[in-house]
């Protein structure tokens, strides 16, 4: 008895798809975890050490009450035992809880850039208040608290030495702390606008940059009294970075990303306009090969550093605001407006050194043989493999063609996979069994087939099949033409989809026609050319031979 064979479906890529190495690499994230966090989230930062958690900063503002109403809120608030509010927290989570494992709430008003130090010991935050809170990872109380700003502290970061703080706020300065007296350095009032961003150098223990809203990144060494350096973005700087060299320097604000040459005095080097909304977060992968960035417009891109062309791109469901990258880039988490954080996770590298060993297998994985290798006078006996049919193919397989075709003209498939359902039906045009499957259906399932062949009939890939499906179903059903307005107007489309697609080739043909017209005569030419030149030539061998 001969078996059955499984309908082939022709794979087709997409218009436009190009599969690359990244595409793999980057789809590889799996589908993502979602989070709601209590407001739009600021900062995300991850420990630099494992189990490498993060440290998730968000920001909420009571809005919508009068001012009487928050007057008492406000009164009842610091009167209460109530110590905090939830808009006033930094929430720790593991890789993979989806749970806080640690929370440290010791704010009077939003907390903001919650950011951690190089050996992942000491967290450091700024406040609505002006303030900036200094924490142990592993206690709750701040450890020391830096006071001198007026206004909201939205930059807070450790300098690479790991004994001081540089901090930007909304009151235009940038303040260097020293931790163990917990007391102020240096300050700066270069800006002009709301300083909101910046990095450390991690080659220069006195280096480091800010960014601000006055269109301007600020290069700051604290052996001196002013910035050694000013390079102008042109918009709001949001984001800034530094390459772990410490030569190319990256910031972003408005559409653009832009990348400076930080030894050559802040010359730019490239300028990428790929978002259509406002750029709000960078980040770089563990090797640097790779930089991504984050906007409004609900995407996430990503960069080769050598030719700083988009390599992959992934979708978001609204307003980005910030990104992180785990340092093993096995985690990739988004923070939104709306408070959710968006966590992909994929697989670990086994080829990666740095990645756990595979399990040794079992003593009865070696008892059952699988480590013997056959000899020249064994017997193998393979054991056929089991092949599970999908539901088309096992109606397909006792002849049932019209519960197979029901069966491939469920939305699901016919949305996502139409190669399936096309497939399905050239199976039965070859059994000579699609005109009784297409026959005998009601006015809900002719409807769905003219909507089907009416959306994909023009598409190339196709066409050869859903023409003839076409052609079957007007000649079975045109008896039935105008008794059902929704069936009648499938038809009218179906007619217009194929008269355009008639169009179209009518076109075309005309515009091969001419292009055929040119290159004759193109040709023409050239070849008169060479026959004049050829003919010269011949004339003037001939005079040079001649005697007088």
């Amino acid at each position: 008895m001969a078996t059955y064979k499984p309908v082939v479906v022709q794979a087709c890529p997409k218009l436009g798809e190009r599969i690359t190495q990244d595409t793999l690499y980057w789809r590889g994230y799996k589908t993502p975890v979602q989070i709601k966090e209590f407001g739009a989230i600021n900062k995300i930062d991850f420990s630099p050490v494992p189990p490498y958690n993060y440290a998730v900063t968000a920001s909420s503002r009571v809005s919508g009450f009068s001012e009487a109403f928050m007057l008492l809120f406000f009164r009842w608030y610091h009167t209460s035992r109530c110590n905090t509010l939830l808009f006033c927290q930094v929430h720790v989570y593991g890789r993979y809880s989806q749970e806080p494992i640690k929370t440290f709430s010791r704010f009077r008003d939003a907390a903001y850039c919650a950011t951690y130090r190089d050996d992942g010991r000491l967290l450091v935050a700024g406040s609505e208040e002006g303030n900036i809170c200094l924490f142990d990872v592993s206690g709750k109380a701040p450890l020391r608290q830096f006071k001198g700003h007026t206004k909201p502290v939205h930059l807070v970061g450790f300098l690479s030495g790991k004994y001081q703080i540089f901090s930007g706020s909304d009151d235009y300065s940038s303040y260097l702390w020293d931790i163990p007296s917990a007391t102020e350095i240096i300050s700066y009032s270069e800006h002009t606008d709301y300083v909101r961003c910046g990095c450390a150098s991690k080659v220069n223990a006195d280096v480091f940059i800010t960014g601000s809203y006055d269109h301007t990144v600020k290069m700051f060494d604290a052996r001196t009294k002013s910035s050694v350096m000013t390079i102008e973005h042109g918009h709001p700087v949001e984001s800034v970075l530094l390459f772990p060299s410490g030569g190319l320097l990256v910031s972003a604000g408005g559409r653009y990303v832009k990348v400076w040459d930080v030894l050559k005095g802040g010359q730019l080097l490239v300028s990428l306009k790929n978002h259509h909304k406002t750029v709000t977060c960078l980040c770089l992968n563990s090797s640097g090969q790779r930089l991504l960035s984050g906007s409004l417009d609900r995407h996430v891109k990503i960069y080769s550093t050598t030719s700083y062309k988009v390599v992959h791109s992934f979708n978001y469901a609204t307003s980005i605001l910030s990104l992180a990258l785990s340092p093993e880039d096995e985690t990739i988490v988004v923070g939104m407006t709306n408070g959710v954080l968006n966590v992909k996770h994929r697989k670990p590298d086994e080829n990666n050194e740095n990645s756990p060993k595979k399990r040794q297998p079992a003593y009865r994985t070696y008892v059952k043989g699988k480590t013997y290798m056959p000899k020249q006078e064994d017997f193998c006996v393979s054991k056929p493999v089991k092949r599970v049919l999908r539901k088309y193919d096992k109606l397909l397989r006792s002849f049932q063609s019209s519960k197979a075709l029901d069966a491939v003209m469920e939305p699901p498939i016919m949305l996502h996979t139409p190669e399936v359902t096309v497939a399905v039906m050239q199976e039965l045009h070859r059994r000579g069994t699609l005109r009784s499957a297409l026959a005998g259906r009601d006015e809900k399932q002719v409807n769905l087939l003219l909507t089907f062949v009416a959306r994909r009939v023009i598409e190339p890939r196709f066409t050869p099949v859903l023409v003839t499906v076409a052609d079957m179903i007007t000649d079975i059903y045109q008896p039935v033409v105008g008794q059902s307005s929704i069936v009648d107007k499938q038809f009218l489309k179906l007619q217009q989809a194929i008269g355009k697609e008639i169009d179209y080739q009518e076109e075309l043909l005309e515009v091969l026609g001419m292009m055929d017209t040119l290159f004759a005569t193109f040709t023409k030419k050239r070849d008169t050319r060479l026959e004049e030149n050829k003919n010269n030539g011949i004339t003037e061998i001939i005079g040079t031979n001649r005697k007088y």
